[in-house]
């Protein structure tokens, strides 16, 4: 005989149901599925054998926190040991909703566990039956409960969500692409609004932000003149542009409009011109966030395509757990499965098409120099998603392989290798943390200098510590090209060297 008990979780706390004649249960589950609507029925099949409430909402928050990462709480440990007999005769079995949590009892108990099935069909009854199974539980009560543990568990998520940084940057490329799209839109109506009274000024001026600049400050064009020369220079930034607009505006084969359509044209054009300043704002605003999240990935590739790679992937973590072949076709999904389908060729790129390299790559060289970016796109973004501190210094050593990569299958200069690019860029990462803690311990003054540094040279013991590592490791000899008399001398007397140098540039 198998005893088996269920266990589930409830905002108001754990529960332990006892089920009776599992044999059979497990023989007969369509009529377990009926059974589960008729609370008599349902009373004969299982009953409560423990109900551990939680102490408060904090409490039942830790441990909700702690069922959905499939970890065990101490409370349901606790409770489970109490309450589950887990010695004996008959052979216990312990029926769980969730597989994780399941692995983790089984590994913490050394005990049966069972989901799914008939386990998922008695749960399912437990859930609309908690209240009337569990005494001095009202369905009130146990909905306040839901509500309340809802709204915290789901503030919490939203508030320690590792990608909420990430979210900043999604929704600032998705706005930015629509507001291309809508600013486009909107100055072709401008033009051809305006082209029915001055027909003229679509050719001379081809720029749709400026053009709206210009319907709005041209007005009735027949009002124009030469006083208003400097003020149209300072738009197109082109005197023969301006003469060319004022001769245009004398000859001008645009029919006469009303001083209302006027009004009009001039509130849409003035619309237009500040989604433009708005589109730039915005576009100012994704570059500063992609210097602080991702620094490295907009060094390599620029704002605007790291961003549509990070959107596309749904975080910067998602993006760095993408292999090369990934991130490379990343954008273009619906050309590779037609090529799959159809068994014609896949596509070489996706979304980094949009970068400068692949541009300026032959057509030969397009396919490999995608390859390559996308390795590098990937270095780019792990570094990105795990370093504790934000730099630039990789992405800039990983744009510089490329174009070493560009300039390989130009001329045939064999590149760097990638080993070599990555040590000088920690070696700079390195010196430029050295640099920084020694100026803020230089801006403290003498008075802030604590035991751990040297009064007299200014040189604390972590600059002779890492000084000692490069004299070690010969870095100096690369680094400080310009003194090759140091070589020749000993390791003390170029440490001595060394700090008396640092001294004039921190």
């Amino acid at each position: 005989m198998v005893l088996l008990h269920v266990l589930f979780e409830h905002a108001a706390g754990y529960a332990l149901f006892a089920v009776k004649e599992v044999e059979e249960i497990g023989m007969l589950l369509p009529q377990v599925e009926e059974s589960v609507l008729s609370l008599a029925k349902f009373n004969s099949m299982v009953s409560l054998a423990a109900f551990f409430p939680f102490k408060s909402a904090q409490a039942a928050l830790e441990n909700m926190n702690a069922i959905s990462e499939g970890l065990v709480h101490a409370d349901l440990k606790l409770f489970l040991e109490t309450n589950l007999p887990l010695s004996g005769k008959k052979k216990a079995v312990l029926g769980v909703s969730d597989s994780k949590i399941g692995a983790a009892l089984q590994e913490e108990f050394s005990m049966s566990i069972q989901t799914g099935g008939v386990v998922s069909e008695i749960l399912r009854g437990v859930r609309l039956h908690f209240h009337s199974l569990v005494k001095g539980l009202t369905a009130l009560a146990a909905s306040k409960a839901q509500l309340g543990l809802g709204h915290s568990y789901s503030r919490a998520k939203v508030k320690f969500n590792v990608n909420r940084a990430d979210n900043m940057i999604i929704q600032s490329i998705a706005l930015l692409d629509q507001l291309d799209k809508d600013i486009n839109t909107f100055s072709m109506r401008v033009r051809e609004w305006y082209g029915y009274h001055f027909p003229e000024l679509i050719k001379i001026v081809a720029d749709n932000s400026t053009y709206c600049r210009m319907a709005q400050l041209i007005g009735n064009r027949k009002e124009l003149s030469e006083e208003n020369l400097e003020a149209i220079e300072e738009v197109v930034m082109d005197g023969a542009k301006a003469q060319a607009i004022l001769d245009a505006s004398r000859s001008s084969m645009g029919m006469d409009i009303s001083p209302i359509d006027l009004i009009n044209i001039e509130r849409f054009s003035s619309r237009v011109v500040s989604l433009a300043e708005y589109r730039l704002q915005l576009q100012e605003y994704l570059r500063s966030k992609m210097g602080q999240v991702a620094p490295n990935l907009a060094a390599l590739i620029g704002d605007v395509v790291g961003a549509r790679l990070i959107s596309h992937a749904g975080s910067l973590t998602n993006l760095a757990k993408y292999p090369a072949s990934t991130v490379q076709i990343l954008g273009a999904e619906k050309a590779l499965f037609r090529a799959l389908k159809t068994r014609g060729n896949t596509p070489k790129y996706g979304l980094i098409f949009h970068s400068t390299f692949i541009g300026r790559a032959a057509a030969k060289n397009k396919g490999r120099i995608s390859r390559y970016l996308a390795n590098k796109c990937t270095l780019a973004s792990r570094i990105d998603c795990f370093s504790e501190v934000p730099t630039s210094v990789f992405g800039d050593k990983l744009r510089g392989q490329v174009e070493e990569r560009l300039s390989f299958y130009e001329t045939g200069d064999m590149p760097r290798k990638n080993v070599d690019v990555m040590k000088e860029a920690v070696k700079e990462v390195r010196w430029s943390e050295l640099l920084q803690e020694q100026s803020e311990n230089g801006t403290n003054g003498d008075a802030q200098v604590r035991g751990s540094g040297l009064r007299e040279g200014g040189v604390n013991r972590r600059i002779f510590k890492i000084l000692f590592q490069w004299i070690q490791n010969s870095v100096y000899q690369m680094q400080f090209g310009a003194f090759p008399n140091l070589c020749s001398l000993s390791v003390c007397d170029s440490a001595i060297i060394f700090s008396t140098v640092l001294q004039q540039y921190v």
